[in-house]
């Protein structure tokens, strides 16, 4: 990883990504302020958010795991698990739960090793459909994030995991 990219995200620098799903939307999510900034560019109330997770570990250790992550992660699949403080990460999520992601991705692997979770949303604006090319994001959108990587997306949505069961979104 460069560390350019670590002390960007540590900075609050908000960021477009490609996932193994869609281009990204991201921050890190433990920084308030630009996860508020993700909503307002996205204009999108207090629905919950999604992260990518650092690793299992963190995953382990911060929310309540009932089912086997190595079926699902890494990959095209949003997990959605109790937190074990409902606490945590309130700003992202204010329910009980938060919807964790491990993208199968290259540039996603290298977000994992900042150590800490990374916002992951659709580049859209709140209920537009999602953008699969650089040149497709509204200028909008992109005119508001301080940096864009380019690269490879396969162009559908994660599927859901809640509860155990597979929910594909249309």
């Amino acid at each position: 990883m460069t560390s350019d990219l670590k002390e960007n995200i540590l900075a609050g620098k908000v960021f477009i990504y490609p996932t193994d799903t869609l281009y990204g939307l991201g921050c890190n999510a433990e920084d308030e302020k630009a996860v508020a900034k993700i909503r307002e560019i996205k204009g999108r109330d207090e629905k919950p958010l999604s992260i990518i997770a650092p690793s299992l570990e963190w995953i382990n250790e911060n929310l309540i795991v009932d089912l086997d992550l190595g079926k699902y992660l890494p990959g095209p699949y949003t997990i959605i698990l109790k937190k074990k403080n409902p606490k945590f990460l309130s700003h992202v999520s204010s329910t009980d739960s938060l919807g964790i992601r491990i993208p199968n991705h290259d540039f996603c692997f290298e977000l994992q090793k900042t150590g800490v979770p990374i916002i992951t949303t659709s580049v859209n604006f709140s209920g537009q459909p999602s953008s699969l090319s650089i040149k497709d994001i509204p200028e909008e959108i992109k005119s508001q994030v301080d940096f864009v990587v380019e690269g490879e997306v396969s162009g559908k949505p994660s599927t859901l995991i809640i509860d155990g069961k597979e929910v594909v979104r249309k």
